[in-house]
């Protein structure tokens, strides 16, 4: 089930580059490959968006959801979609898309992802709340999509 979804609804996009080794024996992505492409676009977000300084607070990947609609392939032009739509007390929830067009097709939707994330101090690797300054970028950019 392939879904459309509005891109101005996210307030941060960042451009995925497909390498030639991304491409498995189908001649597509390697679905394994697509979890890389959220995580660089995740730290991407919290590092552009969020100033997220990751050496004193981390933000640990603590469940990953996704879902497929169609294949990546190597001439595809693909960008990934971020924004924040739940804020816990130590955790968030980022929603993703992998989005873009083909040679022969315009505003695609390739795949969903749902990663719920969770602060941790970096000395201890225990959860902490998610500071003030990093919650309140969050709300800033859920509130974007608004």
């Amino acid at each position: 089930m392939e879904q459309s979804i509005s891109k101005e609804s996210f307030p941060f996009s960042t451009p995925i580059q497909i390498r030639f080794s991304d491409i498995d024996g189908y001649l597509h992505v390697n679905n394994g490959i697509y979890f890389n492409y959220f995580e660089h676009s995740r730290a991407d977000f919290l590092h552009r968006a969020c100033q997220w300084d990751v050496m004193k607070f981390g933000a640990v990947v603590a469940r990953v959801e996704m879902d497929y609609f169609r294949p990546i392939h190597l001439q595809d032009q693909v960008n990934a979609l971020v924004r924040c739509v739940k804020i816990g007390t130590s955790s968030f929830v980022l929603e993703q898309y992998l989005v873009g067009s083909s040679e022969t097709e315009k505003d695609l939707v390739f795949a969903k992802c749902l990663s719920t994330m969770v602060a941790v101090d970096m000395k201890t690797m225990k959860p902490v709340s998610v500071p003030e300054n990093y919650r309140a970028k969050l709300l800033n950019q859920s509130e974007k999509q608004a």
